[in-house]
């Protein structure tokens, strides 16, 4: 027994590593067991970076080397697959999860000092006191005033966990006040506007779809409602896109029965169908939609679903034409790719992905080329379509292969500011004008009840305007003798950006709406029979046509 003890740790030995051996040998012969990303040897790739990191002459950052590497790879792609760095992934997730933490502040540095602009209505700042005109002397024990202060510097300062604290000395009227703020969750709205135009008429402005859009798009749609919405414009101007399944939930609420709104498909992803899953909240309504030629992804799943199904009037330009479909997969480094793994179709059947086959750099240059051709002023009849021509149940023919061409075209305005006024809006100088012609002017502004009360009764800039002179000269930018088309522009934009300053966006859109030519189109259709309507409960199925020549480029 004696001698069985002294050789039992060496039997089990024994047994571990045989039994590793037999388990790493079944393993290599069972299909898929070594994960997505690991082949069972080194990759060409990986061999050059470990040879560039133990033989090379210099000392080199492989790490750069290998993201480098992996961006050149992916030009060989389409133009939607792209590397996200490590140190940029935190911040992308956070706009798509529509939150993140921090103290709830819109800052701006002014003459090296950090400027409360913004307080988040019962955000963290909020409750700690914090108020709009308060500067950062300290935050913690670090001096940021003064000292070189950088946006990304404030901002690492005052991010944190939610739920930990940070003690900030402010300066307030001249004096010093000291608070600790309890960092939270932040959100990162999606709608930007909901408000009433008239007793029927409502307004919705998004502007993106992230984790939190449709709960928004909801609760902003039932507080309409209650004030007695019977028709609404939805406004996608500028929406860059974002998450596929909170556009179709937003369009479920406008389709009726169990329509299709989308589906995806690619090589290696077989096809998925959306369709209305539930009674929509506005089924029946007149609806409006705006959009232009940012508005992409998602923003033109919504449009091309409800083109199709001939459910909404579209006003504005052609949308940019971003058809595919990305996941994003998370690297082992806390980089991650975001790569495209099918395309998307709208109800027809139509993709609506431009061209990309004469490299990213042309890709990229596509709407530039709008301009220039004419299209962004002139519409459609400046070019031709060359994807494949669809037929909606009304009859109306639409296309794919590059965008959604809206119903009602609303030109680009083309007016160009001189080179100082440029200079003005560049460097974010009007924006803090803004704020600063706010601040010293609160009490009189105060006088104004809401947006509505402000876009009626503000119509003398002629002050403010002088006050820009001034400023703008002190910040070396004559704007004295500019033509007086760019002076009524920017005394417009005094107006619209001093409503964000005091109500943010709502207050931006509600006032800017009342001189838009988009809106005044859409409310004039809001005055027409739906006629739309009536045609689709008689008129046959979605149909493609067959192709023909002729096209867009």
């Amino acid at each position: 027994m004696k001698r069985l003890q002294v050789w039992m740790p060496l039997l089990f030995s024994l047994v571990l590593i045989v039994g590793m051996a037999i388990g790493s040998a079944l393993r290599q012969n069972v299909p898929g067991s070594r994960g997505i990303f690991n082949s069972g040897k080194r990759s060409v790739l990986q061999e050059v970076v470990d040879l560039v990191n133990l033989k090379y002459v210099d000392k080199v950052n492989t790490d750069t080397l290998t993201d480098d590497a992996i961006q050149a790879m992916l030009t060989h792609l389409d133009p939607h697959s792209v590397f996200i760095p490590a140190s940029n992934v935190e911040e992308i997730n956070e706009d798509l999860q529509g939150n993140f933490e921090g103290i709830g502040v819109e800052f701006f540095i002014i003459d090296d000092t950090v400027h409360v602009t913004n307080v988040l209505s019962d955000g963290p700042s909020d409750k700690a006191g914090i108020k709009v005109g308060d500067k950062f002397l300290k935050v913690g024990d670090s001096i940021v005033a003064g000292h070189g202060i950088t946006g990304d510097k404030i901002k690492n300062f005052l991010r944190g966990v939610g739920g930990s604290k940070i003690a900030v000395t402010m300066l307030r009227n001249g004096k010093t006040i000291q608070a600790a703020i309890t960092r939270g969750t932040i959100p990162l709205y999606s709608v930007d506007a909901a408000y009433m135009i008239d007793t029927t008429t409502g307004y919705i402005h998004l502007n993106k779809f992230s984790g939190t859009t449709y709960e928004e798009f909801m609760k902003a749609m039932e507080t309409l409602e209650k004030k007695g919405m019977k028709k609404l414009i939805f406004d996608l101007r500028g929406n860059g896109g974002g998450i596929l399944t909170e556009a179709t939930d937003i369009v479920d609420e406008f389709l009726d029965d169990e329509r299709l709104i989308v589906y995806t498909q690619g090589v290696k992803q077989e096809k998925i169908e959306y369709h209305c899953k539930r009674p929509g909240l506005f089924e029946k309504g007149k609806l409006v939609l705006l959009v232009d030629e940012s508005s992409a992804s998602a923003s033109e799943v919504v449009a091309g679903a409800l083109q199709d199904w001939d459910r909404a009037t579209i006003i504005g330009r052609r949308t940019f034409g971003k058809g595919l479909v990305q996941e994003q997969y998370d690297l082992s480094d806390g980089s991650a790719l975001r790569l495209t793994v099918a395309r998307y179709y709208t109800p027809i059947g139509r993709n609506i992905q431009k061209p990309y086959n004469k490299g990213r750099a042309a890709y990229n240059e596509e709407l530039a080329e709008r301009f220039e051709n004419g299209e962004l002023v002139n519409g459609d009849t400046s070019t031709k379509h060359t994807g494949p021509a669809f037929k909606t149940k009304s009859g109306r023919i639409v296309y794919g292969g590059g965008g959604i061409t809206p119903d009602i075209f609303i030109p680009f305005d083309t007016a160009t500011f001189t080179s100082n006024v440029y200079v003005l809006f560049d460097n974010q100088l009007f924006s803090k004008f803004i704020y600063t012609y706010y601040q010293q002017n609160k009490a009189w502004f105060d006088q104004f009840k809401d947006p509505a009360d402000f876009a009626r009764r503000f119509t003398d800039t002629r002050a403010a305007w002088n006050s820009l002179v001034s400023y703008a000269g002190k910040n070396s930018v004559n704007i004295g003798n500019v033509p007086e088309r760019d002076k009524l522009e920017i005394e417009k934009r005094i107006k619209t950006w001093m409503a964000r300053q005091i109500w943010r966006m709502e207050g931006y859109y509600e006032v800017s709406n009342t001189d838009d030519t988009a809106i005044t189109k859409a409310m004039a259709e809001m005055q027409k029979p739906n006629l739309i309507a009536e045609e689709r409960k008689s008129l046959p199925g979605l149909t493609p046509l067959p192709p023909k020549g002729g096209g867009r480029k």
